[in-house]
């Protein structure tokens, strides 16, 4: 990520996987709230049924009613919202029904009500739950009760682990080097309660801590330190970062770098100096190659010194070498028989001898 400075940046741009805060909720239509409005709202309707001969106003009535207070406490689930649509439909309904309607509107608002008291966390989740705005318990996973108008489910807090990918803006090593450090941070919520309660957004909380802390120990640390010893640079940020999130409830399991970015010319520069590290090793390692061979030869020369049917069989077999392909041109020395101390060389005389047998005659010398 290239930072340009003099410019305009979006919010939380250094923040990768941003968390959009849903607006708050008293509670949360569950499928056994629905069963339970639905429930109430058929037995009003045959109970008016009998007594009245308005049967299609009275479809038309259930079927306006129903969705109308589902879909506005959907979308703002809210108890004062429900209460405002719940005593506006009723009214409407009274209008519409007359005066005998009675039953099948107190039955409607009793599924109404009654509804939103379903409800249902799960697995992974607790329900922070306030009675008359004052903390009352932790609820979940599974079904709970609200009491309609008192209870009201502040936050829903998720148990999982997250990762949250960031990076802290160009910081100054301690070495004065620019350099800019994406990282991942691995947390999890442990108290619901202390979560909710203890800040006011905890997501961005931890994120903004991991931020400084980060560019603290980036200004902390050489720039070869960083590099080599990633592990304990590491540790060192999730130590700071957890020493505030304790009291939120919250524990940090681990900070990882994922990407140090650099000048170019600095890149280039270690680069080199990496490539003439390497060149000088491997001459290193070659001229003490040669050292092993020198020593070797020379071991080799005093055998063949106090040896010298060693030192023939050697020249023997560099001919033999020299021989394997047959498409070669082998250059003998003329006085190599005299250097061997025989008269036969490769067997040339013994095949004089041969040819002169066959013909009867001796071989001329």
């Amino acid at each position: 990520m290239k930072i340009t400075f003099g410019q305009d940046k979006p919010e939380n741009y250094l923040i990768k996987n941003t968390h959009v805060e849903e607006p708050e909720k008293h509670f949360a239509w569950s499928i056994p709230g629905v069963v339970w409005f639905f429930v109430f709202l058929a037995a009003g309707m045959t109970l008016y049924l009998p007594g009245s001969g308005a049967l299609p106003g009275m479809v038309q009535t259930g079927a306006l009613l129903s969705p109308l207070l589902l879909l506005a406490t959907i979308r703002i689930a809210r108890w004062e919202v429900a209460f405002v649509v719940l005593a506006g439909t009723l009214a409407a309904a009274r209008v519409v029904l007359g005066p005998s309607s009675s039953v099948l509107l107190i039955l409607y608002a009793v599924g109404g009500v009654g509804g939103p008291m379903f409800q249902i966390a799960k697995e992974w989740e607790r329900a922070v739950i306030l009675r008359l705005g004052k903390f009352h318990r932790v609820r979940g996973p599974g079904l709970f009760l609200l009491i309609p108008f008192v209870d009201a489910v502040a936050r829903r807090i998720d148990l999982r682990i997250r990762v949250t990918d960031f990076a802290a803006e160009t910081v100054l090593t301690r070495d004065s080097v620019p350099v800019t450090v994406d990282a991942l941070c691995f947390w999890l919520v442990w108290d619901a309660e202390k979560a909710a309660l203890e800040v006011e957004n905890y997501f961005e909380a931890v994120v903004l801590s991991s931020q400084t802390a980060l560019r603290t120990a980036v200004s902390s640390s050489d720039l070869t330190s960083l590099l080599t010893d990633s592990e304990a640079f590491e540790e060192a940020v999730r130590k700071e970062v957890e020493r505030k999130t304790t009291e939120w409830g919250i524990t940090i399991q681990h900070i990882e770098i994922t990407q140090i970015k650099m000048p170019d010319a600095l890149e280039e520069a270690m680069s080199s100096i990496a490539r003439a590290e390497r060149e000088r090793k491997a001459r290193v390692l070659l001229s003490e190659a040669e050292k092993e061979v020198a020593r070797n030869l020379d071991e080799a020369s005093q055998t063949y010194k106090d040896n010298p049917v060693a030192l023939r069989l050697k020249n023997l077999s560099v001919l033999q070498e020299g021989f394997k392909n047959g498409a070669g041109l082998v250059l003998v020395p003329s006085k190599l028989p005299e250097e061997l101390g025989q008269d036969d060389v490769f067997g040339l005389k013994a095949l004089n001898d041969l040819h002169g047998t066959q013909g009867g005659k001796p071989a001329k010398p």
